[in-house]
């Protein structure tokens, strides 16, 4: 039986993942869950699935922890508890939101574990700090992002060596179609509404301004070790097709199903093998069409800026996503405008000094910078 633990249990990767172990309970065993601050959703999943442990980030939350969960269930509080409780198990899902994400990799990959990795933002960041994790013996990455985990399928089909180009495909997210000067306007409410994914209040507005489809370029080059101009997108508005894989021979290989994110997760837990319940099974009688379209680099520029970013590597992709978190969160606030998340990239970007990410350090004090200079110009955009 394997052992999981689920680190980010009260979002949505975390929900979802118990509902996978739920479907096959004699194959794997939750033994410990983690959270920020979700404390009745935590003890109400600890209820369930009766964790060795459990871990809550705001300590001053720990006492009223420990008077709820289960008798025998161990109750880990602070900052460092989400990444002691990364080192607890064959298979870490880390499905903590944001940058917050990256010391849970680093200690799954560190104690030589499977990374079952929903947090893209922390590989994004610190890519060359996580790879010598990966280097690890044990430590593997598997991909939970729905492209990543199609493009992970599709290369079981031939060596890296005979890959021509990966092509991520996009939603296109709420506003597919619409021109720049028609955005001018949206809300927070307009930006939350997804037409195929039900996702967390930030990855569906990154969603919403194609940058989680350039953070996700980002990923793949640091997950595949594929350049750049290899890794394409593509607007494919039924999300039915999560990505593909073009071979030196002409050949390409896609990975086809409804958009349900347990399937990423139970492929990442599962693997080398496959799960055994059918999540996102196609009706090919109701399919009906597969569309695919040039994405709108003029009316979501974040897509370039992410490309702009990774090719300029270092810290610049942690500088990038940093911006795009104090944006992202200023704009839920009603503080900015969804067309200024672009412009706070852009402009945060700009004042990148080229740091090389040789460590952890580097790494925790790029995002620092970043989110300092990504809030000054969060005040100057909403004084305007």
């Amino acid at each position: 039986m394997r052992t999981i633990s689920v680190v980010g249990s009260t979002g949505s990767i975390g929900t979802q993942t118990l509902e996978v172990v739920a479907a096959e309970p004699e194959r794997y065993r939750i033994v410990a869950l983690g959270a920020n601050r979700s404390v009745d959703l935590l003890v109400a999943q600890a209820q369930a699935v009766r964790p060795e442990r459990v871990a809550i980030a705001d300590a001053s939350l720990a006492g009223e922890l420990e008077a709820r969960v289960p008798k025998g269930t161990e109750v880990w509080a602070g900052p460092e508890a989400l990444a002691a409780i990364a080192r607890e198990a064959d298979v870490v899902v880390n499905g903590v939101v944001g940058f917050a994400g990256l010391p849970v990799t680093l200690a799954a990959l560190e104690a030589g574990r499977r990374l079952a990795l929903a947090n893209k933002e922390s590989l994004i960041a610190g890519g060359p700090v996580v790879q010598h994790a990966r280097a690890t013996p044990g430590a593997e990455i598997l991909p939970v992002d729905s492209e990543h985990a199609a493009v992970h399928q599709c290369l079981r089909a031939g060596g890296m060596e005979r890959v021509a180009r990966i092509v991520l495909t996009a939603s296109g997210g709420p506003f597919r179609g619409r021109s720049a000067a028609d955005l001018a306007s949206v809300t927070v409410a307009d930006a939350l509404a997804h037409p195929t994914w039900a996702m967390g209040p930030k990855i569906t507005v990154d969603s919403s301004t194609l940058m989680n489809k350039g953070l996700e370029v980002i990923e793949a080059h640091e997950l595949f070790g594929v350049d750049y101009e290899r890794i394409e997108v593509v607007v494919h508005p039924q999300s039915i097709v999560h990505s593909m894989v073009e071979f030196t021979d002409g050949s390409t290989m896609a990975q086809l199903s409804q958009p349900d994110m347990r399937l990423p997760i139970s492929y990442a837990l599962a693997y080398p093998d496959r799960g055994e319940v059918a999540f996102g099974a196609l009706d090919w009688s109701a399919v009906g069409r597969l569309d695919f379209e040039a994405p709108d680099r003029v009316a979501f520029p974040c897509l370039d800026l992410a490309y702009e970013a990774g090719r300029e590597g270092g810290t610049a992709p942690a500088w990038l996503n940093a911006a795009n978190e104090v944006a992202v969160a200023a704009f839920l606030e009603g503080i900015i405008s969804w067309k200024s998340i672009a412009d706070v990239c852009k402009e945060t970007l700009v004042r990148h000094h080229g740091t090389k990410p040789v460590s952890v350090d580097v790494v925790l004090d790029a995002d620092r910078l970043a989110r300092e200079r990504a809030r000054r110009v969060v005040e100057r955009s909403a004084a305007a």
